[in-house]
C-alpha cells in the first residue's frame, strides 16, 4: 500500500532526482559496496562491540528479521532511546533497510516529553534500555500506540532485544523494496507553540551530506569518525553512519562527552573527525588532564553554529595547525546547509558558505532575494549549478502538522524562520535564531515549551523564558513570572514542576518574580528588556527590581 502523505500532513516530493555516481540511492544499500569489496574492513566500534562491514551487514539483516517477526511493516514507526553504542546504529540501519520509519527519542527528555513523541509519531515499537523503559512504565496506559516495549541494554546478551535478535536468521530475510523519497525518519524539534514538531525526511535526503562529502574530500576510505552527541538525534545519524559508510570509513560510537572521557576515545581509537558543540570543543582544549597527544589524530573537528568562540578556534589552530569547521544547520534540512572551508580565510562571526547540494538565500517579506548585507529570512533550496545541482529535496513536512508544513515549505523553499545576511564573499551570518530560540551548550530550548509548563500553574498570570549570555554554554535559561495578586511565593515550586515535565537542560536556572512585564503597544512582553535584569556574565545574579528569586 502506498504511503498516505496527506493523512499525515506531508507533501510528496514532485522531484525524484538520483544521486550522481554509482553510490547508494537508499540507506538500505548503504553497506553493499564495501561488503562486496572489503568485507573485513572495520565499520563500527562501540562500547558493546566491533563490527567489520560483513558483520555489520549481517547484524542489520537480523534486525530486519526481528522487526518483521514483531509485525513491523514498511511505513510503521520504530522509536529508540538508547545510549551511544553500536546497538543503536545497527537498529537504525535495520529500520531503514526494511522501509520502516525511525523515531529517535532523546534520552534527556522528561518522561512526559518522551510519551508525547511516542504518541504523536504513532510508534508501534519502543526500543530502550532499562532506565528508559522504566521511566515510561507508569505512562504506558496513555501511550496506546506502542505494541512492543522492548528492553535493550547494549552489550547485555540477556536483554529482550538481544534474545529476539539471536532467534532470527538474517540471511533468510528478503530485502524490502524501498522508495528513496518516502518518509524514512522523524526528527523532533522543539516547538515554538509549546509542543515539538516532527520533521520528516526521506532516505534520499539522509544520504546527501555523504554524497557531498565524497566530492569535497575525496580522501578515500578508512576515515574514522566519532559520534559523541546523542545518536538519538537524526542529524548525528546523518553525519555519522549515513555519511561515513558511503566512503568506507569507520564510525566510533563514543559514550562520553566529558573532556577526559572523550579524549580517551579519540586517543585509543585514533578518531579523525567528529561533530560537536562549542562547549565540548572548548573543554577538550582547556582541560588540564587532556594532553596535546590525546587529540593529535583529530584532523577534522566540526562545531555546529556560528556561536563557536573565536578563542576556541584560534587555540585549536595554534596547537594543531588546522582549522575547526564551523557550520549552520537545522533539523529540517536535515543537518548542515553551510560550512567554513579549510582553504578559505575564516571570517569571524560567519558560518561559511552553502554546501554543494543546496542553494541558500536571504529573502524579504515578499519572498524576493535580498542583496548582500541586507537582513532577511534564510531559505534553502536545491543547488542551481554544479555536479549536485537539483538533487536536494526539502523535508516532506512536519508529521501530522499540515499548516506548519505549508508555512515551512511555502514557495517550494525550506523557510527557516532564521534571520541572516550574506557578505560579498558569500559567507552567511545568522543575526537572529528562530525568534526567541535559546542555544544552551548546543541544545535548542524553545521558550514556549518552558512557558507552557509555567503557565499550567494557576498562580501564574504571565511568564517569559529567555536566554542570557554565557561564555561557555553560549546562553543559560532563565525565567520571569508574574503572579496572581496575593499569591504566596512559588519560585521553587515552579522550578520543581519544570524539572518533572522537562529535560534538565530546559529548566530555568533562575526564576524571577515581577509585579508587571514591560510590554509593546500590541501587548507583547518585551523580552529584550528582561535580559537587563540578569547579570550578563553568568546569569546567576540579578540586578535590583525583582521581587523574588529561585534557583534551579
Amino acid at each position: 500500500m502506498a504511503f498516505d502523505y496527506h493523512a499525515h500532513g506531508l507533501i510528496e516530493s514532485p522531484a525524484r532526482p538520483a544521486i550522481p555516481g554509482d553510490g547508494p540511492q537508499t540507506v538500505a544499500e548503504l553497506l553493499d559496496a564495501f561488503v562486496a569489496l572489503e568485507p573485513d574492513r572495520e565499520a563500527l566500534v562501540g562500547r558493546d562491540g566491533r563490527y567489520t562491514y560483513a558483520e555489520l551487514d549481517e547484524a542489520v539483516n537480523r534486525v530486519c528479521a526481528t522487526l518483521g517477526a514483531m509485525g513491523v511493516r514498511s511505513g510503521d514507526r520504530v522509536a529508540a532511546s538508547l545510549v551511544n553504542s553500536a546497538s543503536i546504529i545497527v537498529a537504525f540501519l535495520g529500520v531503514l533497510r526494511m522501509g520502516a520509519i525511525w523515531v529517535g527519542i532523546n534520552r534527556a527528555l522528561a518522561p512526559p516529553e518522551k510519551a508525547y513523541l511516542l504518541t504523536d509519531s504513532g510508534a508501534s515499537v519502543f526500543l530502550g534500555d532499562g532506565e528508559m523503559v522504566g521511566q515510561l512504565e507508569r505512562l504506558r496506559g496513555e501511550i496506546s500506540c506502542v505494541q512492543h516495549w522492548v528492553r535493550s541494554d547494549p552489550g547485555d546478551a540477556s536483554s529482550e532485544w538481544a534474545q529476539r535478535i539471536s532467534e532470527q536468521d538474517g540471511a533468510t530475510h528478503p530485502r524490502a523494496e524501498i522508495d528513496p523519497f518516502a518518509p524514512a525518519a522523524i526528527a523532533y524539534t522543539s516547538g515554538t507553540t509549546g509542543f515539538p514538531k516532527g520533521a520528516v525526511h526521506s532516505q534520499h535526503n539522509i544520504l546527501l551530506p555523504g554524497a557531498s562529502a565524497l566530492i569535497e574530500w575525496s580522501d578515500g576510505g578508512g576515515f574514522r569518525t566519532g559520534v559523541c552527541l546523542p545518536l538519538t538525534l537524526l542529524n548525528l545519524m546523518v553525519l555519522g553512519p549515513a555519511l561515513v559508510y558511503q566512503a568506507g570509513g569507520c564510525v566510533v560510537a563514543m559514550d562520553r562527552v566529558d573532556a577526559v572521557g572523550l579524549a580517551q576515545w579519540i586517543r585509543e581509537e585514533r578518531v579523525q573527525g567528529f561533530s560537536s558543540v562549542p562547549a565540548i570543543m572548548n573543554d577538550l582544549l582547556t582541560h588540564p588532564d587532556v594532553s596535546h597527544e590525546d587529540l593529535s589524530s583529530l584532523e577534522r573537528p566540526g562545531v555546529g553554529g556560528a556561536e563557536c568562540p573565536e578563542s576556541t578556534r584560534l587555540l585549536y589552530r595554534q596547537r594543531y595547525g588546522r582549522e575547526v569547521t564551523i557550520g549552520y544547520g537545522l533539523t529540517e534540512a536535515p543537518t548542515s546547509v553551510t560550512h567554513t572551508e579549510s582553504d578559505r580565510e575564516r571570517v569571524p562571526g560567519s558560518c561559511g558558505v552553502a554546501l554543494p547540494f543546496v542553494s541558500v538565500s536571504v529573502r524579504g517579506g515578499d519572498g524576493e532575494e535580498l542583496p548582500v548585507g541586507e537582513v532577511g529570512e534564510v531559505c534553502v533550496e536545491p543547488a542551481r549549478d554544479g555536479r549536485l545541482a537539483g538533487i536536494y529535496t526539502p523535508m516532506l513536512g512536519y508529521w501530522n502538522r499540515p499548516e506548519a508544513t505549508e508555512k515551512a515549505l511555502r514557495g517550494g523553499l525550506l523557510n527557516t524562520d532564521d534571520l541572516g545576511h550574506f557578505d560579498s564573499a558569500g559567507n552567511l551570518y545568522i543575526d537572529d535564531r528562530r525568534s526567541d530560540l535559546i542555544l544552551r551548550g548546543g541544545a535548542n530550548v524553545y521558550p514556549a515549551e518552558v512557558e507552557r509548563v509555567l503557565m499550567a500553574d494557576e498562580r501564574v498570570v504571565a511568564c517569559a523564558v529567555l536566554g542570557v549570555p554565557d561564555e561557555r554554554l553560549g546562553e543559560r535559561v532563565v525565567g520571569v513570572v508574574q503572579l496572581e495578586p496575593g499569591s504566596r511565593p512559588c519560585g521553587d515550586d515552579l522550578l520543581s514542576q519544570c524539572a518533572e515535565q522537562l529535560a534538565r537542560y530546559k529548566v530555568p536556572e533562575r526564576l524571577l518574580v515581577v509585579d508587571a512585564f514591560p510590554r509593546t503597544p500590541m501587548g507583547k512582553i518585551r523580552k529584550r528588556d528582561l535580559v537587563k535584569l540578569f547579570d550578563p556574565v553568568d546569569g546567576n545574579r540579578t540586578k535590583s527590581g525583582a521581587e523574588g528569586e529561585a534557583s534551579g
